[in-house]
């Protein structure tokens, strides 16, 4: 798509970044929109998933046709049915005439079902028959009725998860994601989060008749550094607080992060937090590395102290068996450090025994240089040694992997393809 058409997409659906995965993310929904292909949304709450089915339908054929938007989530299982497909009058009680549901009201168009995988079993199964032959049901009814309908779903549930649980059934989430169109959480859009905040707080200070709000620099590292659990609504609900409450227009630091919940969840440092079993919850991949990194430097630590320990038994030893037998009378630290050959291959030969049972042995690789490769390497590299170390560990099986990494099996894959890891 060309920069002036996808600027002319964002303008219309009142989309604000210039992120890759963004732009992506609007690319495929335009190049979708002429066919009658499933499209399934995928993302956090609050990143604004309900835009896409708009730019689809839009743009598609059925754009003078009805566009119904559903939240699954919102309406009661025992009404479910009779929302989506209609009723006979006196099917249940309370059904005092027929009602045509959405599918039946839309026919031409499109329906857009936000949050899928919070639909019942059973309503699963008869979206599976719309789906597949275009036939539905009305509840009380033994008539089959066509409809043509363009289904665009939409969730920030993990689906395979749902799957393996029983929650979600696994031939219609292939139905329904034949294109799959994932939209990126903001703290994955940090160039973006400034000019979200600008425009909400001209679009505020419109509204209230005052002027807009403006960050210092130091606030503006804290902006975009925070964690945003709640993507583009939350900043949203932040920056419409600021401009009420706010007498100064020029908002610092310390008075933006009064207005953070959980600031804590700003990622400098790290913070981690635990459940009450006292397993670490990590809210991000970058909490995964400085965890790591903490971690290695814990082991590497252990594993000087052995080396010392075995240096200095296997001097005494020597000592001890010398022609002119003394006692020792130096303390660890006197031990020389620069032992003879044969001390040498001694220690390396005990080292090596006294470490079969240690779970990373390739660390004791780096015990010599562990402290300046540690300040050196950078954080993506880190983040790289550490997913090979999880896919080694488990034999290349990305789903353990992924579990003990604490993220999805979809962040693993993109971090496999990014770092072009062998699997």
């Amino acid at each position: 798509m060309k920069q002036s058409e996808l600027q002319a997409v964002k303008q219309r659906f009142g989309i604000i970044g210039n992120s890759e995965a963004l732009n992506r993310a609007i690319d495929v929904a335009v190049q979708v929109a002429p066919t009658d292909l499933s499209v399934l949304i995928t993302g956090e709450s609050g990143v604004g998933k309900e835009n896409f089915p708009q730019i689809i339908h839009t743009n598609s054929y059925r754009k003078h046709g009805t566009y119904i938007a559903v939240n699954c989530g919102a309406i009661p299982e025992g009404t479910i049915d009779s929302e989506l497909f209609g009723h006979e009058k006196g099917s249940f009680t309370g059904a005092t005439a027929d009602r045509k549901g959405y599918f039946e009201v839309a026919d031409g168009g499109t329906v857009f079902l936000d949050e899928v995988a919070e639909l019942p079993l059973a309503t699963q199964v008869r979206l599976l028959r719309v789906l597949e032959t275009g036939e539905f049901i009305k509840v009380g009814s033994s008539k089959t009725q066509k409809t043509d309908v363009r289904v665009v779903a939409a969730t920030n549930m993990d689906v395979p998860r749902a799957i393996r649980e029983g929650r979600f059934r696994e031939d219609l989430y292939y139905r329904l994601n034949s294109v799959p169109i994932f939209i990126p959480p903001l703290r994955e859009r940090k160039e973006d989060i400034p000019l979200l905040f600008r425009k909400f707080a001209a679009d505020f200070a419109d509204k209230y008749k005052m002027p807009p709000i403006r960050l210092t620099e130091d606030a503006k590292q804290v902006l975009v550094n925070y964690y945003w659990n709640g993507n583009v609504r939350q900043l949203k609900n932040v920056t419409e607080q600021i401009s009420v409450i706010e007498q100064e227009r020029e908002i610092s630091a310390s008075i933006l992060r009064s207005y953070l919940p959980d600031e804590d969840m700003e990622k400098l440092p790290a913070v981690f937090s635990a459940d009450k079993s006292g397993r670490k919850i990590f809210n991000s991949e970058r909490e995964i590395l400085y965890q790591v990194l903490f971690d290695m430097k814990k082991d590497m630590m252990e594993l000087k102290k052995v080396v010392n320990e075995l240096m200095a038994d296997q001097t005494m030893h020597i000592n001890e068996t010398s022609i002119k037998p003394a006692i020792i009378h130096h303390p660890i630290e006197s031990v020389p450090t620069t032992p003879t050959v044969h001390t040498a291959d001694l220690i390396s030969h005990d080292i090596t025994h006294k470490l079969d049972d240690v779970d990373d042995v390739e660390l004791i690789q780096d015990v010599e240089d562990y402290d300046e490769e540690e300040e050196v390497m950078s954080l993506a590299d880190m983040e790289k040694k550490m997913i090979i170390r999880a896919l080694e560990k488990h034999r290349g099986r990305r789903k353990p992997a992924a579990e003990e990494l604490q993220i999805s099996e979809r962040t693993l894959y993109r971090k496999i393809k990014e770092y072009e890891i062998d699997v």
